[in-house]
């Protein structure tokens, strides 16, 4: 069996679900710790935008999880309870199925991904997680912007956005490409997205950081009215 990740996003129109998600960041816990077979999961909020920005979007959340196949992650996500009451109070939701090619660092602790062989084509999805360092938070903030922009005007990524687990300190990103070459292109061009990765380095802003990558094995459901998959090879 290979291990499957699975991302789900959840978008929520009226204050009295929104404030319900909210809550659920911290009252989801116990049920999630109770579904059989799941692995690693984390709750996660988002921010503005495409939420590549540290003001919280309290319309948009999602849930990661790792499960030891495929078919174990679809009947879970559609059978357990408290997914069910997450997609009854979204008017619009939307799950990605990832198998791990690779993955390196830690996250809380954990190395939370088993990665399988690396496909030779089709689209991939890339994430990023780190935990800024108190004291860079301003620093690192003010790099975002000009890197949203860039990514968010890149003809190639079919998908993108910001989240994380507590505002300002844990941030992660998830972008889907339609294949390996495209992502590297963005990632190597000179600009803020360059100049940023440089200035980590030197400075050391991440008390932890974890980069993974994966294969595109479907998906179920909507985002903004269709499936982002729409038009690439999956593998």
């Amino acid at each position: 069996m290979n291990q499957t990740t699975t991302l789900s996003f959840f978008r929520f129109e009226r204050w009295q679900d929104r404030a319900w998600a909210l809550t659920m960041m911290g009252g989801a816990r116990l049920a999630m710790a109770r579904i059989p077979d799941l692995g690693f999961w984390k709750l996660c909020g988002s921010g503005t935008g495409e939420g590549f920005t540290p003001i919280p979007n309290t319309a948009v959340y999602a849930i990661l999880c790792t499960w030891p196949d495929e078919a174990t992650a679809r009947a879970r996500l559609s059978e357990t309870r408290i997914f069910q009451r997450y997609r009854a109070r979204a008017v619009e939701d939307w799950t990605v199925f990832l198998a791990p090619t690779s993955a390196r660092g830690e996250w809380s602790g954990q190395t939370p991904f088993s990665p399988v062989s690396e496909p030779q084509s089709g689209a991939i999805a890339a994430l990023t997680r780190a935990t800024v360092k108190p004291r860079i938070a301003l620093k690192f903030w003010g790099r975002v912007p000009d890197i949203s922009a860039m990514i968010g005007s890149d003809k190639n990524v079919a998908f993108k956005i910001g989240i994380g687990e507590v505002p300002l300190l844990h941030q992660i990103t998830f972008s889907i490409w339609p294949g390996a070459h495209e992502m590297a292109q963005f990632a190597r061009e000179n600009g803020p997205h360059a100049s940023a990765i440089r200035a980590v380095r030197d400075g050391a802003w991440f008390k932890e950081e974890l980069y993974a990558r994966f294969a595109i094995l479907g998906d179920t459901g909507t985002w903004g009215g269709t499936s982002p998959l729409q038009g690439l090879k999956l593998t």
